[in-house]
């Protein structure tokens, strides 16, 4: 759960054991585990969070770690076998929490401040917490698509469809007025084929985008509006995916690929292409949209992994890691960076005036030289290179049992990398 880029769900959401403001809890807890609270506060520092943990009996870092093991409904579960709250109990809990006014200055300033800069002329906003639900509301609903991209059609943040939460940021971006050159709805012909299979009006999903910008509950909205089947979303994920130009679009598709990136050969679907031309118009490496190139690729000074981290140092700076991790937090570029004698933090930074792996590999040339034996030997070590320990090893059987268990020929870190990059990105 990042909250840099999303607020956590309304504290009047139920949906965590019934309880007013454990859902919120529940992403920011979520989001203090993987350091993405932005800035959200969590545990006993926030006012709300840490009335629930009181009366629960729970304290934060429990919490934190409960979210760590269980999802959504088997928290609930913990949350009420833990507690023993009685439905009394949380009954009367909830009705005190949602009827609390400003019982301070502090808080009743905040109120006036939110409702002067997100609500003028409101009169209906007058609970502790739903001066928190404007907060977030106004805090997050614009997208301004003029300075970055949307999310990739790949991206299945909202209810797990594929498409959406890139339409529900052209939503955004459009009744903001910060739509740059995208289309939302009618003008998409991308936008047409989702909103049909879901049927849904633009206009009710650009008002549900603008009003949930959690994913979560957005995504709750929608799957209570298109009444899909799983398989249903699976199937259409793997169209939508993979849609490849026809007789009738094949010269259009074929134009764009010219104009976008004239040498590139392997741009196959239109997804692909919209992706390459997000990236390549904002500049940008966005690894929430296709992995980093092969461990194995040695094009950038004859190294193995150097192409890769080359990808990862650059979407590192553009905020666009997505789930991969770069410099002292992966091993394996720890060990790049160590044989170059730079520093993650360097790197990153010398990236930023090197445009071209050309540009990368003369500042190497010039700045971290090695051998042609050196590197030979390198490439050896790091291809060879497995688990070590007992908790490498169960690491990686961890691992290969999520993205793929009849698998029993990955040995390498290498092997597993790329294994996870394939399975990471199919549909």
């Amino acid at each position: 759960m990042d909250l840099t880029r999303q607020p956590p769900r309304r504290p009047t959401n139920l949906s965590i054991a019934g309880i007013v403001g454990a859902a919120r809890m529940t992403d920011k807890a979520r989001a203090h585990n993987e350091e993405t609270l932005g800035d959200y506060i969590y545990g006993d520092t926030s006012g709300l969070d840490k009335r629930v943990l009181t009366f629960l009996a729970i304290s934060d870092d429990a919490y934190a770690e409960a979210v760590k093991e269980h999802d959504d409904s088997a928290l609930g579960q913990w949350v009420l076998e833990t507690s023993g709250k009685t439905s009394a109990e949380i009954e009367a809990f909830n009705e005190a929490a949602i009827s609390q006014l400003p019982d301070t200055d502090a808080a009743t300033q905040r109120l006036k401040d939110r409702l002067a800069q997100f609500a003028p002329g409101r009169t209906d906003i007058k609970t502790v917490l739903h001066s928190m639900e404007l907060d977030d509301w106004g805090s997050f609903w614009q997208r301004d698509l003029t300075y970055r991209p949307p999310r990739s059609a790949r991206a299945k943040d909202v209810a797990g469809i594929c498409g959406v939460a890139r339409m529900a940021d052209k939503a955004r971006a459009e009744r903001a007025g910060k739509i740059g050159e995208y289309k939302y709805g009618e003008d998409s012909g991308q936008d047409v084929r989702i909103l049909a299979f879901l049927g849904i009006a633009a206009a009710d999903f650009q008002e549900a985008a603008v009003n949930n910008p959690n994913n979560l509950e957005l995504g709750d909205w929608l799957l209570d509006n298109c009444g899909k089947s799983q398989d249903e979303i699976d199937a259409f994920n793997q169209t939508l995916v993979n849609y490849a130009p026809n007789e009738d679009t094949r010269a259009r598709f074929e134009a764009r690929c010219r104009e976008v990136a004239p040498t590139r050969t392997d741009i196959t679907t239109w997804v692909a292409l919209q992706d390459l031309d997000d990236e390549l118009s904002f500049g940008i490496v966005d690894l929430q949209r296709r992995a980093p190139r092969s461990p194995y690729n040695t094009d950038v000074y004859g190294m193995v992994q150097l192409a890769r981290l080359i990808d990862k140092g650059r979407a590192f700076n553009s905020d666009t890691l997505g789930a991969y991790f770069y410099g002292e937090d992966s091993g394996i570029d720890r060990a790049t960076l160590a044989f170059l004698g730079i520093s993650a933090a360097e790197f990153a930074e010398a990236l930023k005036t090197l445009p071209t792996d050309a540009d990368v590999e003369a500042w190497l040339q010039a700045n971290h030289s090695q051998s042609e034996a050196d590197i030979e030997a390198y490439n050896e070590r790091m291809q060879q290179m497995g688990p070590a320990t007992e908790r490498h090893k169960a690491m990686m059987a961890k691992m290969l049992n999520r993205i793929a268990p009849d698998r029993t020929d990955i040995n390498t870190w290498f092997a597993l990398m790329l294994l996870d990059d394939e399975k990471t990105f199919a549909l």
